[in-house]
């Protein structure tokens, strides 16, 4: 896979990826993952233990799911969180451990593609990079010279219907 991204593919056109994703071997992987980082139970309260008792069965059925276009995902369950240092709760969507897997394989087979367009000071949900490595980049920028630093962080914005009405636009013209 790497090495078809580090060569190029005849006719420079990726024509379907999916046959990268449900391989076992990749389903895997996926599942070794999501298993190191544990984890609650999604709705079907199936854990992580309880899923690794019959692993290789669920991976080939996950697998055929993939394959044939029968896969189905789960509604995510609803937990909140503390915020640390309010007393308000983050909500958070806990994907059955069946979903982690697969998008963990997805992960797997489209990170590397899309990785390599993204700019070097990119740095939200990528691989090895985190919230320090974005303020190290401000401040190496503000020993440079810059002025000027966006924070883009707008409270509850995903959670409403439309995204790209006028009073949105104007709000981020603002920078609010």
């Amino acid at each position: 896979m790497l090495a078809a991204l580090e060569n190029g593919v005849q006719g420079g056109t990726w024509f379907s990826l999916i046959d990268k994703v449900y391989r076992i071997e990749n389903l895997r992987s996926a599942f070794k993952k999501v298993k190191k980082n544990e984890g609650a139970g999604g709705v079907d309260q199936v854990t992580v233990k309880g899923f690794e008792i019959n692993v290789e069965r669920e991976l080939a059925r996950l697998s055929d799911e993939l394959r044939t276009g029968t896969y189905q995902p789960q509604a995510a369950r609803r937990a909140y969180v503390e915020k640390p240092g309010t007393k308000e709760k983050r909500p958070l969507g806990i994907p059955t451990v069946r979903d982690r897997i697969c998008e963990g394989a997805l992960r797997h087979v489209l990170e590397p593609i899309f990785e390599r367009e993204f700019a070097e000071n990119s740095h939200g949900f990528r691989p090895a990079c985190s919230a320090k490595d974005a303020l190290r980049e401000v401040e190496h920028g503000l020993k440079a010279g810059k002025w000027y630093v966006v924070d883009a962080d707008i409270k509850g914005y995903l959670d409403t219907p439309s995204h790209y009405t006028p009073s949105n636009e104007a709000v981020l013209k603002r920078g609010n």
